[in-house]
């Protein structure tokens, strides 16, 4: 059953939900140094540290599903939200490097449960709209991503006296506040399924499209996550140290301009095979530019790369609710975040080994480059018709 609800009250919860999916995540990475002076990290404890959040939105997605088949997508939403906000804030107590875990567990815990209740929403309020409801909640999700890296060193930090605890806590308030406005402003559903025919939220692990699309997903997700985490050694080790930030604020401001152009395009785009094999293409190509380049290639293969990937991305997410029935959205939704985290986490740690094994710095980008010829080779073999049931 469809939920009355107005298309630009709808746009701006999701683009909220979407900025709301990352803020408190990407608050970490610039504390890192501030937290690791604080409590003593060994290099080990910060892995784990950057290693929670991956691990629970892998683990933790088909909790999600459940919640959205028990009680709703709109309920899911806010209670993710309140845990993340929750979580987010309360990582700094102590300062204890179990309670900073603990509280990270939380949070993610929190992300994890949102991710598969909105590919419903956007079904639900925008039946007619899909890709643009996904591009929209998409670019919420990357302007989610900057805020926190580009804001907390020049400014937060500075305002709360280089506090790493109570810049935790205020990344915190805005998720606080966005759980406030979806539970305000978004229709409550009434339940549509009758006691005796359960809600499914079980993901349908047999079921081929769902492992095309979880491991297109975790493919280009682990593009992505792999070249964060490679290109600072790999340049450093390549005597290039200076191209580190330009390489890395091309890869991730590469992004926007993607998003942007696909709120026009998405829904056009999504029903096709090719744009997802040319996106996975343009990465293989830039993950080959990054490897022998120079400065100026280095930066431009970047952001190409950053542009791509969010392409592909706001195309795979809209998936769900073109390729599901109603009711199967947010269970198809949770097996594919399982699936693609779990690629997510693995990838890197390959890459790594292979690093270590062979001694040399490029060798690390073969399972990236590996991970784009996958995209390439499953976009022809998904099935882009839409279920009504």
């Amino acid at each position: 059953m469809a939920t009355a609800i107005r298309p630009l009250t709808a746009l701006l919860l999701l683009w909220l939900a979407g900025v709301a999916l990352r803020l408190t995540i990407l608050a970490v990475p610039p504390l890192i140094p501030s937290i690791h002076l604080d409590l003593h990290l060994s290099q080990t404890q910060v892995g784990i540290l950057s290693g929670i959040p991956m691990v629970l939105f892998a683990g933790a997605a088909i909790a999600g599903s459940l919640l959205v088949a028990r009680f709703g997508a709109v309920n899911a939403l806010v209670a993710g939200l309140a845990l993340c906000a929750i979580g987010g804030a309360l990582r700094g107590i102590g300062p204890n490097v179990w309670m900073l875990y603990a509280m990270t567990v939380v949070t993610a815990f929190g992300v994890a449960v949102m991710q598969p209740s909105l590919p419903p929403l956007v079904r639900e309020w925008l039946p007619q709209r899909i890709g643009f409801g996904t591009a929209v909640y998409t670019n919420g999700l990357l302007v989610g991503e900057i805020f926190p890296v580009a804001l907390t060193i020049p400014l937060i930090l500075p305002w709360f006296k280089e506090s790493w605890a109570l810049s935790f806590a205020f990344w915190s308030v805005p998720v606080a506040i966005i759980a406030a406005v979806v539970l305000t402003l978004a229709p409550k559903r009434a339940p549509s399924h009758p006691a005796s025919a359960p809600a499914r939220w079980w993901p349908d692990w047999r079921d081929p499209q769902l492992w095309r699309i979880g491991l297109m997903l975790g493919s280009i997700n682990s593009v992505y996550f792999s070249l964060n985490a490679f290109l600072p050694d790999f340049l450093s080790r390549t005597g290039r140290p200076e191209l580190i930030s330009a390489a890395l604020t091309a890869l991730n401001l590469g992004q926007l301009p993607a998003s942007f152009m696909l709120l026009a395009s998405a829904e056009r785009l999504v029903r096709q095979a090719w744009p997802y094999a040319v996106c996975g293409l343009a990465c293989l190509i830039c993950t080959i530019a990054i490897v022998y380049g120079d400065g100026f290639t280095v930066i431009t293969a970047s952001a190409v790369a950053g542009f791509f990937g969010a392409g592909i991305l706001v195309l795979i997410l809209a998936l769900p609710p073109l390729i599901s029935a109603p009711g199967d959205v947010a269970r198809t939704s949770a097996g594919m975040f399982t699936i693609s985290y779990s690629c997510a986490v693995i990838v890197p740690i390959i890459s790594g080994l292979v690093w270590d094994l062979t001694g040399r710095a490029g060798s690390a980008f073969v399972p990236i480059a590996l991970c784009a010829v996958a995209v390439v080779a499953l976009a022809p073999t998904l099935r882009l018709r839409e279920k009504s049931a």
